[in-house]
């Protein structure tokens, strides 16, 4: 028999999770609604270890859900963050390229922003990016002005504080151990006993594939997790960068490269880069869990993706290794920058998805299943656009949720 009985259950509390409870117990607050999460408290993983941008929503592809969401989010998030007393600044970014090859794919960037709607983009000559960032080269960059920096996991407390208080429940130190159908409800096995649930929504960002593999469900992707590396600017060299600097991207390669990022908490971080991480949770180079790593290598779709990106993996294993390479690329953006300048800072693990043929999962991406709804992807900018995904996954449940 079930410990307790409620009409949904979510598992995951990241910020994707708790959006979307926040939604759930605001728009059907006649519902039951508990959120498991296996940490002792939320935001333990990608919420609480990412660069803190409100990003703008000029890199995603117009159309796609990414930038639909991205744009409305950021705008959602700076309300929010208003609203709830939460520390934000609206910094802007300038995008910068630094050789003539990279033109042609900036002024496509600069479409693709016009295209998603942002506001106050500028195509800027050299002389007007020295102006913005003095100590940055380049010889044509544009001014993303919308762009903003905040803490994701003070933004994602105060949703587990709203759930709370609109009559949901979040239970930490909760970890999920099967969903099992049971009649016309859901069994969720946990460490902390077993909840009956008419609806269960998968929101366990790293695991969201094992977690759909206890409920039986077989996933046609799977999470490989990438670790991204920063250093910091030591404090007398803050004065180099004054609002956000980041590279052209390679359209050939899924990461946008090292770049500068100012901290709403003060500072500035340089980073990341990205390589595979041999534990799923890997926050240390050091970090290893066989079992992670033997399911990635197992998978074919690490192979065929390895087959297609190997050249750009040894580059970026060879900047993770080679404190020289990292400021080599450091300083393609800001030449004054030398290696005194960097100390190690922290990291972040990207949940990726994969599918059998390698290829990455570019959008984010939502599937339903009887009496479950899986989150599958839902990368960066997922806490930027984590108030319209939220809604926008509750709007699908409801979908699933018959008789509820």
């Amino acid at each position: 028999m079930p410990d307790q009985t409620y009409d949904i259950v979510i598992i995951g509390g990241g910020i994707v999770g708790l959006s979307t409870a926040m939604h759930a117990t605001r728009t059907l607050p006649q519902l039951r609604l508990l959120l498991v999460e296996k940490e002792d408290a939320v935001a333990r993983h990608q919420s609480g270890h990412n660069s803190g941008v409100i990003h703008s929503g000029i890199y995603y592809k117009p159309g796609s859900l990414k930038a639909k969401f991205c744009v409305e989010g950021a705008a959602a998030m700076v309300e929010f963050c208003r609203e709830h007393n939460l520390p934000h600044e609206i910094c802007g970014k300038v995008i910068v390229a630094t050789s003539d090859k990279e033109i042609p794919r900036l002024n496509v960037l600069l479409e693709r922003g016009q295209a998603n709607g942002l506001a106050g983009l500028r195509l800027l000559q050299q002389e007007q990016l020295r102006e913005i960032e003095p100590h940055c080269s380049g010889l044509l960059g544009v001014l993303v002005p919308s762009t903003g920096i905040t803490d994701y996991a003070a933004a994602s407390r105060k949703y587990a504080e709203i759930v709370a208080t609109q009559g949901g429940t979040v239970s930490t130190g909760t970890e999920v151990q099967r969903v099992l159908p049971r009649g016309a409800e859901m069994m969720v096995e946990t460490t902390r006993g077993t909840f009956a649930a008419k609806y269960v929504i998968n929101c366990a960002g790293l695991h969201s594939d094992r977690v759909s593999r206890r409920a039986g469900q077989k996933p046609e992707v799977r999470i490989v997790p990438f670790r991204g590396e920063y250093y910091f600017l030591v404090p007398e060299r803050e004065h180099l960068v004054r609002t956000l600097i980041y590279p052209v991207p390679d359209p050939k390669f899924p990461f946008l490269g090292v770049h500068f990022t100012r901290r709403i908490q003060g500072g500035v971080d340089a980073g990341p880069n990205a390589v595979l991480a041999l534990k799923r949770e890997g926050y240390q180079r050091t970090d290893f869990n066989l079992r992670d790593l033997a399911g990635t290598l197992m998978y074919p779709g690490f192979w065929h993706m390895a087959g297609k990106y190997w050249r750009d993996g040894a580059s970026e294993y060879y900047r993770s290794l080679s404190k020289g390479a990292f400021v080599k690329a450091l300083q393609q953006l800001v030449p004054e920058i030398v290696s005194s300048d960097l100390v190690a800072d922290g990291s972040g693990v990207r949940a990726q998805a994969v599918r059998p043929d390698g290829s990455l999962v570019d959008d984010f991406h939502f599937v339903l299943a009887d009496k479950m709804l899986h989150v599958w992807n839902v990368p960066s900018p997922a806490a930027t656009a984590s108030l319209p995904i939220g809604r926008h996954i509750v709007e699908l449940a409801r979908k699933g949720m018959k008789g509820i």
